[in-house]
């Protein structure tokens, strides 16, 4: 019947309407849109709910899935019929998990919200292993290369902001950083970034598991001491009384080298509690207990609210090492003529340690776009961007010198400062007591999310599901966190961790990505000079030799 025809019944007339609508999109963007009911949740609800709006879109954009030709392989639906998220996680590794309201761009942040977006983003854990980074460079060279770093991974970001803005002729506003490796890079540039991604969120996730055993413990100790009274003789440093620092072996020593009981039965009592409180044998297996079942959780929003403590974790930290750099002095020695057991050198070959985990310590790469969309005023996000980078850099500047610097040298020598230097404060110490504590909660809450981001990026991928069966995200998480034991039980070294996993997953998204985009972006357009070919190949080569450098020290 005539009232009863569409357009498919006119092949030829909707083949020419759909060419001339859609000849300006590329072939990768003309897939359907299918958005399953079930991921379109009301977040704040427990267990979350679907709305009815959100029902309304899903059908309409099933009819404009099935609106397609003979010839054609898809059809896009309009963008007013896709509805806006609600709710955007973004994330840095090592650093912070997010929520940024107002994605249908009603809300928008000011300048100074957005820059210490950024700044709260990007500070993470890292900021522990900085003065450790600063002993293996030299403090000359440590100082230069943490300047030079930031410069470097600022511009590399500022290629990445600008990655979108080159593409012609599409759409893009509401596109990421790996949606433009896939335009430029096909498949390949997709599961690059992928694997990438991965590297940085298991990398985190086995840093974090390592840092909440060490916490854990000495937590753990702490309490056992003040309720049993035990005197701690840590071999260390006494300064101004109370203010020590030490320098603690590799492994455990054993229990008479540094703690002292009160009678034999607090000793029998303390030799059996040190027993089944190690902090390599037995801590990282009690934390599967709590932390195995958080990550199951079908939604991350619980753990969401707690990312204040992240920022309250760095500013209690800058408090401390100012009050303990007060306390204890400067101490450098820059004399060739003094006993080399002490002499401070300002240059060691071991200084791409430091570029490793500086490599992750300003990494922001895979979600700063998404950071700058709710800027009130886009034409500052480069300002802001700079803004943020300067205050990042500075922070670990602070920490790491002032960490250092105080550490006295002699009698010990700065060869001490450990990959956490929380480690060189003695267990008993109340000040890092409630440093661990603030971190030890700060890394439970965060740790969830992290896993909820490797579940949704590698299932989302494989299965098209983020959440397919209870059976894949429980395997999943055993094998994450029996990498996170793993490493906790044989390898707890946050800095060299940091410093691998920085120099893998910013070889991709800091150094090669954004670098070869913007040459063949300018290649295209025809204004690829020679001189922007040297200095991005030079950037690319210092990714790669950042990266194979860590593996020769």
């Amino acid at each position: 019947m005539e009232g009863d025809e569409s357009p498919l019944l006119y092949p030829s007339l909707f083949e020419e309407c759909a060419k001339n609508h859609f000849s300006g999109l590329d072939a990768r963007s003309r897939r359907p849109f299918h958005i399953d009911p079930s991921y379109i949740t009301s977040i704040n609800d427990d267990p979350p709910r679907v709305t009815s709006h959100a029902a309304a879109m899903n059908k309409r954009i099933h009819y404009y899935s099935k609106l397609r030709p003979p010839s054609e392989q898809s059809l896009i639906a309009p963008d007013h019929v896709i509805p806006a998220p609600e709710e955007i996680y973004v994330y840095s590794p090592l650093g912070t998990a997010l929520k940024i309201d107002g994605g249908d761009g009603s809300e928008k942040n000011s300048s100074l919200v957005t820059i210490f977006m950024i700044w709260n983003t990007m500070m993470g854990t890292s900021i522990l292993s900085i003065p450790w980074g600063i002993k293996q460079a030299g403090f000359t060279t440590g100082v230069s290369v943490i300047f030079l770093m930031g410069l470097l991974t600022l511009y590399c970001c500022y290629r990445v902001v600008k990655s979108r803005g080159a593409i012609p002729s599409i759409d893009t506003s509401h596109w990421e950083f790996p949606d433009v490796c896939q335009y430029y890079f096909g498949s390949f540039g997709r599961w690059s970034s992928l694997l990438f991604s991965l590297v940085s969120l298991v990398g985190a996730m086995i840093v974090y598991w390592v840092l909440m055993s060490n916490f854990f413990f000495n937590t753990g100790k702490f309490i056992y001491n003040y309720v049993h009274h035990v005197n701690v003789t840590e071999i260390g440093l006494s300064t101004n009384g109370s203010d020590r620092v030490i320098c603690p072996d590799t492994e455990d020593p054993p229990p008479s080298n540094h703690t002292v009981g009160l009678s034999a039965g607090n000793g029998t009592g303390l030799l059996q509690f040190e027993e089944w409180w190690s902090k390599t044998n037995t801590v990282p297996l009690y934390l599967i207990v709590v932390l195995l079942p958080l990550l199951n959780f079908r939604s991350p929003s619980f753990f969401a609210k707690f990312n204040v403590l992240g920022t309250a974790s760095v500013l209690y930290l800058v408090c401390l090492v100012t009050y303990k750099a007060v306390r204890i002095g400067f101490h450098f020695d820059f004399h060739w003529d003094k006993a080399q057991e002490y002499f401070l050198p300002e240059f060691r070959l071991s200084f791409p340690q430091l570029s490793g985990i500086l490599t992750l310590a300003f990494f922001i790469h895979n979600c700063i776009i998404t950071l700058l969309k709710n800027n009130q005023k886009p034409e500052n996000n480069i300002r802001d961007l700079s803004v943020a980078y300067l205050l990042v850099g500075l922070t670990y500047l602070y920490v790491g010198v002032m960490i250092f610097g105080s550490f006295p040298s002699p009698p010990l020598p700065k060869d001490c400062i450990q990959q956490n230097f929380l480690d060189n404060f003695p267990s008993n110490d109340i000040l890092s007591f409630i440093a661990r504590i603030f971190l030890l909660f700060q890394m439970m809450t965060v740790f969830p999310l992290l896993g909820y981001l490797v579940r949704v990026q590698l299932l989302g991928h494989v299965f098209g599901d983020t959440y397919p069966s209870i059976f894949h995200v429980l395997g999943l998480n055993i094998v994450v966190v029996g990498f996170g034991v793993l490493m906790a039980r044989f390898y707890p070294n946050i800095g060299s961790i940091i410093r691998f996993s920085g120099a893998a997953c910013g070889l991709a998204f800091v150094f090669v990505y954004p670098s070869l985009i913007h040459m063949i972006a300018l290649y295209r357009s025809q204004r690829l000079k020679w001189y922007s070919v040297i200095i991005h190949v030079c950037i690319i080569l210092l990714g790669v030799a950042n990266l194979i450098a860590q593996f020769l020290m």
